[in-house]
């Protein structure tokens, strides 16, 4: 038996990278894995790939109706909800002078509203001694040129749960968060554009002590830790995964 034999999850952002790579661990250790993301196809992919313990709910976590559509598939299911993995995001990188509102707003929109919204959904199906992992970043940590809104809309995620650990350890609900590193993703080739990823990964790799870029299962492996018994004793912490960028 998994460490989450028979426990119910939702996973954000779950038809590529972290957010796939999670899915399909969770499923290794016995849960049944809700996943949700703006792209069907991807979705769809990813449900071909895991297999028959996981169920695609498309939306966007920005939008609320999505998410009432993704918690009433949850709520069929009839077991409640043990596991939230609040996954999804989007980044725009620019300097302060060429940052528009429009980037602001697609970003805290996504980030910090949709992650809100994600966990606040979640909390009537959420069962007692449930799990909720936030997905924050190093880049929160830090001043990277060009990363102001996004660092910023982490930073904000990475807030959220320390107060929300406080506010649901009542009812024996643990909040933490994760925070990758650089890690390899097709995110990153959608950020910057396929032509210019692979500069900009050889360029991610030389900041981080390890020696390389991490890889989606390594996050997946620390959030399947933090959504089983075995991290009972964390609250509102942050475990980060990042190769040792911020550990020296």
């Amino acid at each position: 038996m998994g460490q989450l034999e028979g426990k119910t999850a939702v996973v954000t952002g779950g038809g590529t990278g972290i957010g796939l790579a999670t899915a399909a661990r969770l499923v290794s250790e016995g849960a049944h894995v809700f996943i949700t993301g703006r792209r069907k196809e991807a979705l769809d992919r990813a449900v071909e790939s895991i297999g028959s313990a996981v169920t695609a709910v498309p939306g966007d976590i920005a939008v609320p109706a999505d998410l009432d559509r993704l918690y009433d598939a949850v709520r069929d299911r009839g077991r409640g909800l043990d596991v939230v993995f609040a996954n999804a995001a989007t980044a725009t990188f620019a300097p302060l002078e060429r940052t528009t509102e429009e980037q602001f707003d697609r970003i805290f929109g996504v980030n910090v509203r949709g992650t809100l919204l994600t966990v606040q959904k979640a909390l009537p199906l959420l069962n007692d001694g449930a799990s909720v992992i936030l997905n924050t970043s190093v880049r929160a940590d830090d001043g990277w040129e060009d990363y102001g809104l996004y660092a910023a809309s982490k930073a904000a995620v990475r807030s959220l749960a320390r107060t929300w650990a406080n506010e649901l350890k009542g009812r024996g609900i643990r909040v933490n968060a994760v925070s990758p590193g650089a890690i390899d993703t097709p995110g990153i080739d959608t950020a910057v554009g396929a032509e210019n990823a692979a500069a900009v990964k050889a360029d991610l790799a030389t900041v981080v002590p390890i020696g390389r870029m991490g890889r989606p299962e390594e996050v997946a492996a620390a959030v399947a830790f933090l959504a089983s018994s075995d991290s009972s004793f964390m609250l509102g912490t942050t475990l980060y995964v990042d190769g040792g960028e911020k550990q020296f």
